[in-house]
């Protein structure tokens, strides 16, 4: 694994989830992020905007060795501006857990941290495969409209590792909008509490009698230290809806 050509002092994170493993493996590192990087607690940090909406100005005045992105997450003509300002960006993309888990070594490697205990730890959580019982299932991801986990997700990825299929895997779209009178079959509804604040009561109304699964939209999107206890955290959640039912 190769550094990056000098020790950066200056960064900037436009991901939530890698803003949280930035700042624990290398704290100092990060002078901005944006307004949803919520963790870790207590972070002061400039804050440069959304993760769509991101202050390219703001960001580019901090003088930044280094931004830090997400090919989905993050709009292609804002990394181009941002390049053209003449800030290196580093994108990431991954699709399934094996993706992230690698991603984060690579870049985390490259910015000096010879040793991260919380990703030795996610890599030994997820080294497992399932071996329980499989249900079907459909993962909206919000509401007004309508519109769930499609093709080829993290999310979706991390489910499968925990014994939930997604319903929606063969369509042509990642996020699709979804009609309610229209679903494959499914046995589970997993509602997040991410990007759409799914709640008890905002969500599995609108999906009775079918059981919901109501999980950490942390635990389920993001990729970064929460990776580490996601496994038990979700699985705990997908159980606690399936016995009720």
């Amino acid at each position: 694994m190769e550094r990056l050509a000098r020790q950066l002092r200056r960064a900037v994170s436009l991901v939530p989830s890698l803003t949280e493993a930035v700042a624990e493996t290398l704290p100092g590192l990060l002078v901005g992020a944006t307004d949803w990087c919520t963790h870790p607690a207590g972070l002061e940090v400039v804050r440069v905007g959304g993760t769509k909406n991101p202050d390219v100005a703001r960001i580019v005045a901090l003088a930044p060795e280094l931004v830090i992105a997400n090919a989905e997450e993050n709009r292609a003509a804002d990394l181009e501006a941002l390049r053209a300002a003449g800030c290196d960006v580093w994108v990431t993309d991954p699709e399934t857990v094996p993706d992230a888990l690698a991603q984060l070594r690579t870049l985390l490697g490259a910015l000096g941290a010879d040793r991260v205990d919380w990703l030795d730890a996610a890599e030994r959580a997820w080294a497992t495969p399932w071996r329980g019982s499989r249900l079907r299932a459909v993962v909206p991801i919000w509401r007004r409209p309508w519109m769930a986990l499609g093709r080829d997700t993290f999310a979706g990825d991390v489910l499968g590792r925990l014994g939930v299929d997604n319903a929606l895997a063969d369509s042509p779209d990642r996020y699709p909008r979804i009609d309610l009178a229209a679903l494959p079959e499914h046995e589970l509804v997993v509602l997040p509490d991410e990007p759409y604040a799914f709640a008890a009561d905002d969500g599995p109304e609108a999906f009775a009698p079918t059981p919901c699964a109501l999980v950490s939209g942390r635990h389920l999107t993001w990729y970064g230290p929460s990776l580490a206890e996601a496994r038990t955290v979700l699985a705990g959640q997908l159980a606690t809806a399936t016995r009720r039912a």
